[in-house]
């Protein structure tokens, strides 16, 4: 699942393949765009903002692209197969003398003017491993809305950009309290804690394959896919559910001991009624990896 540390990662071997370089192949498989000629142009950068691909092509231009739940950039070499899935799914091929980017089940993928991307990405909070992060504003932005609740508003990119479903169920355990704890409920000295937390997480994992954010040997995960498995704090089974406004499922994962606050109805898939106040909310240095 893309999310900033995801998105980070494609940015820099998109970047390492293709700035610099001049374009000598360009097909845009969408419709509004599929006349689009970009061979010629060199590319100049490869930017990630939030959960976005910006990338920078010569004579004022950006391809913006989003990975969301499917989409992904692969990278081949010249004259290796392409991979990446089926020819149908793809959205986008930028070529070099020696590499191609291949775009795949791109949802979101348009051209504009570099002097634009405001118009793409002008919405986002301040980006967790981008050069405008700033707590401060961050936390500012969650708190605007105190009868929210928590997962959503860190899910809602327009406060602080790159936290997907994964990290939105960690952050929460590691704060102990239930994605379902209103905003403006989180204590004070958690409610400080998060920005801070969230930008370790982020940045511990952006040069790792395999995100971790236990610091534990063979155990990545706190809650976050572990239904029904023990918590590895009090050992109570893991719950899920779904969170959000019903348009799109969202899984989310709690331990019912450890967290605190409000639990979704049982018709979303977790259990009804409030949580357990959790023993402690302290947690392994998420920077200590054993393997």
């Amino acid at each position: 699942m893309p999310e900033g540390d995801t998105v980070w990662q494609a940015a820099r071997r998109l970047h390492v393949a293709l700035a610099g370089k001049v374009l000598i192949r360009s097909d845009l498989r969408v419709p509004r765009f599929a006349t689009a000629d970009l061979t010629g142009r060199a590319v100049l950068d490869v930017t990630p903002r939030g959960k976005h691909l910006l990338t920078r092509i010569e004579g004022g231009l950006t391809l913006h692209s989003h990975l969301r739940m499917d989409g992904s950039w692969k990278v081949y070499e010249a004259g290796r197969r392409w991979s990446g899935g089926p020819a149908h799914q793809i959205r986008a091929v930028l070529g070099t003398a020696d590499r191609t980017a291949v775009g795949y089940r791109l949802p979101v993928l348009e051209l504009l003017r570099t002097t634009d991307e405001a118009r793409a990405v002008g919405h986002l909070g301040p980006d967790l491993l981008g050069p405008d992060w700033d707590p401060d504003r961050a936390l500012e932005n969650l708190l605007r809305d105190p009868g929210r609740a928590l997962g959503e508003a860190l899910l809602d990119q327009r406060n602080l950009a790159g936290i997907g479903n994964v990290y939105k169920s960690e952050l929460c355990f590691l704060l102990g309290v239930t994605p379902w704890l209103p905003v403006g409920a989180l204590p004070a000295d958690r409610a400080a804690r998060l920005p801070v937390l969230a930008k370790k997480l982020l940045e511990f994992n952006r040069d790792r394959p395999v995100r971790v954010t236990t610091g534990l040997r063979e155990q990545d995960l706190f809650v976050y896919g572990r239904a029904l498995r023990p918590c590895l704090r009090c050992a109570t089974p893991v719950r899920s559910g779904n969170q959000g406004d019903g348009s799109r499922a969202r899984p989310t994962y709690w331990c019912p001991r450890c967290q605190a606050g409000p639990t979704p109805p049982p018709e979303t898939g977790g259990r009804s009624g409030t949580a357990h106040h959790p023993t402690g909310y302290g947690s392994p240095d998420p920077g200590r990896r054993h393997r």
